[in-house]
């Protein structure tokens, strides 16, 4: 039996609502290689959540490609940690990122910082 303590989320990371266009890749049951461009409901320094129409399992190994705001590109190593049905078909997919973490946790970094410059009276000039 579940204790209430249990059945609570258990997410530790800075998490952030961010429309940030991804491209995630993986490869199918048969081996076939496949690329499907989305956007992430939200990010954190450890993970995403976003939508796919391919299928995925948890525990595959998926690959993101994803912009900082200057435009450098990082790619990552990814797990399907989440899972729940969506709109249309879709899959609400959480990932954990695997490797490299540290570009990732750069990557969300650059996000905040950028959305933070973004809001008026917050950026440089508002002296």
């Amino acid at each position: 039996m579940n204790t209430p303590h249990q059945q609570e989320e258990r997410r530790f990371a800075l998490r952030m609502a961010l429309r940030l266009p991804i491209v995630v890749s993986g490869r199918s049951e048969d081996g076939a290689a496949w690329s499907e461009p989305t956007e992430t409901d939200d990010i954190s320094t450890s993970g995403a959540l976003f939508h796919l129409n391919q299928k995925v399992s948890i525990g595959e190994k998926l690959y993101i490609r994803a912009h900082r705001p200057d435009g450098s590109a990082t790619e990552t190593t990814a797990t399907v940690v989440r899972l729940s049905p969506a709109i249309y078909g879709t899959a609400r997919v959480g990932v954990q990122i695997t490797e490299p973490a540290e570009s990732w946790a750069r990557l969300f970094v650059s996000w905040v910082a950028d959305e933070q410059a973004a809001l008026p009276g917050e950026g440089p000039s508002s002296s």
